[in-house]
């Protein structure tokens, strides 16, 4: 097991595959959270395939006391304009039980500090615009939102028709 900080009862450390189940409930946790419990299709299968397997992504989990706190999972991406990569965090959750004891700002912390340390030119990530206490808590830490941007995505039907378009 590799622990990046122990603080008390807090321990961060990265996810092993052991952790596959605990991984695949916190993520269906922060769907139901996040109201869209319904397009969540994560299985203990795919995350073990996607993230261990192919290592697609990396996560951190958090642990309170011996217990499974929450997680941060994070991919790196590359910035064109500042010619070096840079980390993208997907997901942060904390079990709402164990909110308001600093695991939110330690995942956080915790990456920053990695992404300093690797070099990445950015650390990254979405909120939805309706989380307020997540925003709130974010522009603390001195993250700043990106309002000119707008997320485009494609998925499901209309992914598939594009790569029709495209034979």
């Amino acid at each position: 097991m590799q622990i990046l900080l122990q603080k008390g009862p807090l321990v961060i450390r990265r996810a092993e595959k052991s952790d596959v189940p605990a991984i695949t409930k916190l993520i269906q946790a922060l769907a139901l959270y996040e109201k869209a419990p319904e397009q969540c299709f994560a299985t203990d299968e795919l995350i073990e395939s996607s993230v261990f397997d192919r290592g697609e992504a990396q996560v951190l989990m958090a642990e309170y006391g011996g217990e499974v706190a929450g997680m941060a999972l994070y991919f790196y991406n590359y910035s064109t304009w500042k010619a070096r990569k840079g980390l993208y965090l997907e997901d942060l959750f904390v079990y709402p039980e164990m909110r308001g004891k600093g695991i939110g700002k330690t995942l956080i912390l915790t990456l920053g500090k990695m992404a300093a340390a690797e070099g990445c030119g950015r650390f990254e990530w979405c909120c939805l615009d309706w989380n307020t206490p997540s925003i709130n808590f974010y522009k603390s830490l001195g993250a700043k939102p990106m309002d000119e941007w707008t997320i485009y995505r494609l998925e499901g039907e209309a992914l598939q028709k594009l790569a029709e378009e495209g034979e």
